[in-house]
């Protein structure tokens, strides 16, 4: 029996993470006993601070090990109230904020819990490559507003306009950006927002998981604006600002419908997040971003080391991002190319999957984020393994014809 037969279209139709793939083959090689270098992954590659393991070996000590409000604990929840009136003027109460199991399961419960069959969500490209399978799986239709890198990967308030039909019901972005490191600044956001005040239909998914990794002033959130503040879900989380990666903490603010329906929609898939991960994000959130920011002055200084190691690839097309610890350079010019063993390079999938046979570097190829003239390198690593990766990657390139 042939698996279609009985798996459900909406498994059919869902495709594999185009990150979690490229990292399972970087780890295959690396079994093998190569040695591959992989850029392909978004995690800090910092250890999780140390007040924040003491808080989580004390609520073990102190026995937080049974079941958890679905919605999170009220101290998490009032802590990540206070977070955001102190960190970003924004004014909400623990009615309105849901914890999840990560930033990915918050995402996936909103557009779960607000779009309907036929719905659109509108997202600009480059996406994280989980936005338009999850709204595959909340039968939403994509929408997508192509950027371009000389624009630095942002929309206009024109492209955005011409992109809302009768049937528009989502905007879904981040900023900070996964895969462009692009950053939204205030004047931006608010010329987006008068856009939105014409489509009060409209709710707006901010993923704000980047916030604290940011070069260039502080973070701006479009749930700022009051116009629209009502129409704004916040998506933020610990993995990234905290390296939390692997305690899968992450949460919504929204206003009091929406929190509620996210409340009963985890009721009743996974419930209340780990009640020891929740214990640790109150400490994260309450004792200071010292650690964040040390970790973010030594992404600073890579993002400054790969900026230049990728301008002197001939062929290769970069900008600087603003934040997040990503680049999206352009390599559209290695297409039609052969490798050694005369295959052709013919899209973005084909050279990140060249780079890592050839020169054992593990990227992401850019079709998978909405534009395949690019490929995603992660500099979440040591600035020996990067200045060795930018060296393969230059060589591997220098072999196609």
């Amino acid at each position: 029996m042939s698996t279609t037969s009985y798996l459900s279209e909406r498994i059919n139709n869902l495709s594999e993470s185009a990150t979690l793939k490229m990292t399972k083959l970087g780890r295959e090689l690396a079994a093998k006993g190569i040695n591959v270098i992989s850029l392909s992954v978004g995690e800090p590659d910092f250890n999780t601070p140390e007040h924040v393991k003491d808080a989580a070996k004390k609520a073990l000590d102190e026995n937080y090990t049974r079941y958890s409000p679905v919605p999170g604990y009220p101290d998490l929840r009032q802590a990540i109230v206070n977070k955001l009136k102190t960190e970003n003027g924004l004014d909400y109460d623990i009615s309105q904020i849901v914890v999840s199991t990560g930033a990915k399961q918050s995402l996936s419960n909103v557009l779960l819990t607000l779009v309907n069959p036929g719905d659109e969500v509108i997202i600009p490209t480059p996406y994280w490559v989980s936005y338009s399978e999850m709204v595959t799986l909340a039968e939403g239709k994509s929408v997508f507003i192509d950027t371009e890198i000389d624009a630095d990967f942002k929309i206009t308030p024109e492209q955005l306009e011409a992109a809302i039909t009768p049937k528009s019901k989502v905007f879904m972005f981040s900023s900070p950006c996964n895969p462009t490191g692009s950053v939204y600044s205030k004047d931006e956001l608010a010329a987006l927002v008068k856009v939105f005040e014409k489509h009060p239909q409209i709710f707006i998914i901010s993923d704000e998981i980047y916030e604290h990794i940011n070069f260039v002033d502080q973070h701006e959130s479009i749930a700022q604006f009051p116009s629209v503040k009502d129409r704004v879900i916040i998506v933020n989380g610990f993995s990234k600002a905290f390296a939390m990666t692997g305690w899968r903490l992450g949460y919504i603010a929204a206003n009091k419908e929406i929190a509620a329906a996210n409340d009963k929609m985890q009721g009743q898939t996974t419930s209340g997040t780990c009640s020891i991960s929740q214990r640790a994000g109150i400490a994260a959130y309450e004792q200071g971003l010292d650690s964040v920011n040390q970790m973010k002055e030594a992404f600073a200084r890579r993002r400054q080391l790969v900026y230049d190691l990728l301008n002197d690839i001939p062929g290769v097309k970069t900008n600087l991002p603003d934040g997040a610890f990503y680049f999206f350079p352009e390599i559209s010019s290695f297409f039609g190319k052969h490798d050694p063993d005369g295959n052709v390079i013919k899209d973005s999938a084909d050279l990140a999957l060249y780079l890592l046979n050839y020169g054992h570097v593990a990227t992401v190829g850019g079709d998978s984020f909405g534009n395949n003239n690019y490929i995603r390198l992660s500099y979440a690593a040591s600035d020996e393994n990067l200045i060795e990766a930018l060296k393969r990657i230059k060589e591997a390139l220098g072999k196609l014809v």
